[in-house]
């Protein structure tokens, strides 16, 4: 029985060994498929150039005009003919294709298994990367008759020996009118094989023959010779490959099914419908394709969209993600296709969490290749995405209990450390660009840590390198000094022995609220709503004690406290929400009193799931005024500086599961 699950490597005959390297040239450099003359046992004829056979009346046309925020899309007509690849011939094709070898076609991203229960718990998408459940209100695809310019690539793979495999894949529209969209790792599969067709609008059990609108020989891949298949590296970036196919006895591809229009954008969000091919038997036994309009965001760390939606099986990769669908006729702007990190999906291979790469000038060069039939040159090593990010999946960081920020590596920006449910403690060292170098362990999980009430982060001991200050669940506080350099494992400096009286210090938050040159200053907020602020605070003393509010109602409903420099004062602002969602800051608090109110949000739903915020300085601008929200379903979002009144602009750091 075939596997449910996709994403992976293929085994199917005709795919490279696991690296670009490996493969034939063609993948890496657009030149035609693999000559059949020294395995071919029923002789060779050369495939035909593309015929200028007119247009099939009442075939859907193409939508030829591109994005207006994307005119490079229209490349040259291409200066010469295509070479004609020295491979089976058109007729050989069909007579090859059988309906029963492509029913039997195994997906090209089928066999992958989940991954390893000892992954890190901290990687992108998890530790055991354990299968789960969709998330509730995740859309079930519709199944439907699919379009002309969607459908199946088929192909076999003699240098590895197997069944016979395929992707989705999607005409786009070229001067030339033969370019195929698929994915990279789809691509390095074709450039492979000696054998390789396009379906339009598959339908199985009919053979090569007798599809609705024919099939077309593959000639030519193009790829980008830096992308490695099925890769969790940055280069999974690059996952998309182009196909320039022959006409068939209709004409030419783009003629004969219409196309969609190939435009690159530099956002992440999207309403787009998704369409792919799943793989046979229990998923999808008619092998119908599917479509599935959805809202996509950022995957973090990467330039690639991702969505949820259910039942996308192997099969589906190379599949386009179109934006302006119109579900009669089928066109739009395809932004996206199936593929990514690892293959596009996530390390588990859930079938509803789906990845794709956002096209930005490296596909815009890829495309202008294949229009123009045109070998890809040689490019720079790729330069990751320097978006910020967070490692790890939502429902891990779920359980990131205590966030504090500071310079605590003495790098001029913020570090974050997080307290985690299990009693582990990690350092996020931060980059000075709004995202995160490599994670540091500072504890083990361990049964201690576990009783860790509030934590906050300040230079109390005077050495421009901040310290953690903690509140046990017993009431004591300890200070540990120079965490960066120092760590945690060690006793730290009590500063006040187990008692009753600070069991009751529900929030505290460190900050520079009095004329000192350091972060020495506390405000701490009671169970009673009492309001304090202790300056001058140092190893082993709480310093000078100031009330700001006495006991008091309206401010037991001060949920979570951080500070900053909101306002771009020297003495620092305090920040507080509320029970029902109200974001409030207070410019000017002082030892004279709190300041004065600025409001940020009104009262709202979506801000009582705020579970965990932190403010550090984790940009350019050398202030601290980027606040991390950890929501209570694990997703963790950055607002980069954010003022008195307003929230900074929102970067996501880690993407929710649904």
């Amino acid at each position: 029985m075939r596997s449910r699950y996709r994403w992976i490597p293929a085994l199917a005959l005709g795919l490279c060994a696991g690296i670009l390297a490996t493969c034939p040239a063609s993948a890496a450099t657009g030149t035609p498929l693999p000559s059949a003359s020294a395995t071919k046992t029923q002789g060779t004829s050369q495939l035909p150039a593309p015929s200028a056979s007119s247009t099939v009346a009442g075939a859907v046309e193409p939508t030829a005009s591109p994005s207006p925020s994307a005119p490079s899309t229209q490349p040259a007509e291409p200066t010469t003919s295509p070479t004609p690849a020295d491979g089976p011939s058109l007729s050989e094709e069909e007579k090859y294709w059988t309906a029963d070898r492509m029913d039997d076609a195994v997906p090209v991203d089928a066999t992958m298994a989940p991954a390893p229960a000892g992954a890190a718990r901290h990687s992108l998408t998890g530790a055991a990367a354990a299968h789960r459940p969709p998330p509730s209100g995740t859309p079930d695809p519709e199944h439907f008759g699919g379009h002309p310019m969607v459908g199946t690539f088929f192909f076999d793979g003699t240098p590895l020996g197997g069944p016979s495999t395929y992707c989705t894949g999607s005409v786009v529209h070229t001067a030339a009118k033969d370019i195929v969209l698929t994915a990279g790792h789809c691509g390095v599969g074709l450039s492979g094989a000696r054998h390789g067709i396009f379906v339009p609008q598959y339908r199985s059990g009919k053979s090569a023959a007798d599809q609705p609108h024919g099939v077309f020989p593959v000639a030519q891949v193009y790829l980008d010779p830096r992308y490695r298949k099925n890769t969790k590296a940055p280069t999974s970036d690059l996952d998309l490959a182009f196909a320039q196919v022959g006409s068939n006895s209709r004409g030419k591809v783009e003629d004969v099914t219409g196309a969609l229009t190939f435009t690159p954008t530099t956002s992440y969000t999207h309403k787009v419908t998704v369409i792919g091919y799943p793989s046979t038997d229990s998923v999808n036994p008619k092998h119908e394709p599917v479509r599935c309009p959805v809202s996509t965001s950022q995957l973090p760390g990467f330039r690639q969209m991702r969505m949820t939606c259910k039942g996308f099986y192997g099969g589906v990769s190379g599949g386009p993600w179109i934006e302006d669908y119109n579900s009669t006729t089928g066109t739009g702007k395809v932004i996206g296709n199936t593929g990514g990190y690892n293959g596009g999906g996530n390390d588990a291979n859930d079938d509803w969490v789906t990845y794709a790469p956002v096209y930005g000038k490296d596909a815009q060069d890829l495309f202008n290749d294949a229009a123009a039939h045109r070998k890809p040159s040689d490019k720079p090593p790729y330069q990751p995405s320097t978006d910020p990010w967070l490692p790890g999946t939502a429902p891990t960081w779920q359980h990131a209990k205590l966030l504090a920020s500071g310079d605590f590596r003495q790098t001029g920006h913020s570090d974050m450390i997080v307290v985690w449910t299990d009693g582990e403690v990690t350092l996020y060292p931060g980059n000075g660009h709004g995202g995160y170098d490599t994670e540091r362990q500072l504890l083990a999980a361990n049964g201690t840590w576990t009783h860790a009430a509030t934590v906050t982060a300040g230079d109390f001991t005077g050495s421009n390198q901040f310290d953690l200050l903690v509140r046990w669940s017993d009431g004591e506080v300890t200070l540990y000094g120079d965490v960066g350099s120092k760590g945690l494992n060690w006793a730290g400096t009590q500063m006040i022995k187990p008692n009753d009286t600070w069991k009751n210090a529900i929030q505290i938050a460190a900050g520079r609220f009095n004329a000192s040159q350091y972060v020495t200053d506390l405000i701490v907020r009671w169970v009673d709503g009492e309001l304090t602020l202790y300056t001058d605070v140092s190893a082993g003393t709480f310093g000078q004690e100031h009330k700001l509010k006495s006991p008091n109602d309206t401010w037991k409903d001060a949920t979570l406290l951080t500070s900053g420099e909101f306002s771009g004062n020297q003495k620092w602002d305090l920040m507080v929400r509320w029970t029902d969602g109200e974001l409030d800051n207070y410019v000017g608090t002082t030892t004279s009193g709190l300041g004065t109110e600025q409001r940020i949000l009104n009262p709202n739903k979506t801000w009582t799931h705020d579970a965990a915020m932190t403010t550090g300085d984790y940009t350019g601008n050398n202030r601290t005024d980027d606040l991390v929200i950890r929501w209570s379903d694990g997703e963790t979002t950055i607002y980069t500086d954010t003022g008195t009144n307003h929230l900074g602009t929102e970067h996501m750091l880690v993407a929710p599961t649904s």
